[in-house]
């Protein structure tokens, strides 16, 4: 897995950017390792956002793109609810490809076997006149 790392709007110590690296590093195993991540550390600068603390994430997968921004009080915090919310995506994506071949294959299979209450091939159980 590829990762990118960049901070808008300020600073970060590099304490922050070694948590948010481990954190999506942990999604490494179930990604495939041409993936490609880009994560991006922003603050909101509006003081009366509570929540001004943005942390946001792109998985670059062979197939759909999987994208997730979470905010909270401090970049840790929103590294976790990111984190969270990017494996229930990474693992509905692998489950739709697994499902798929799956379903594929069946219906392959089902396509070429003969239905119970029909005859084998057409024509087979008739006699010619």
């Amino acid at each position: 897995m590829r990762f990118q790392l960049t901070v808008r709007h300020g600073q970060v110590p590099e304490s922050v950017r070694k948590y948010v690296e481990a954190k999506i590093r942990k999604l490494e195993r179930r990604v495939h390792e041409a993936t490609l991540v880009e994560v991006v550390l922003d603050h909101e600068r509006n003081p009366k956002i509570a929540d001004g603390h943005v942390v946001e994430a792109t998985f670059y997968m062979k197939g759909a793109n999987l994208h997730g921004r979470e905010a909270a009080a401090t970049f840790e915090a929103a590294a976790d609810l990111l984190v969270d919310k990017l494996e229930r995506q990474v693992e509905r994506a692998r489950d739709k490809k697994t499902l798929e071949r799956r379903r594929r294959a069946a219906q392959e299979a089902s396509a070429f076997a003969p239905l119970e209450g029909e005859p084998a091939a057409p024509g087979a159980g008739e006699s010619a006149a």
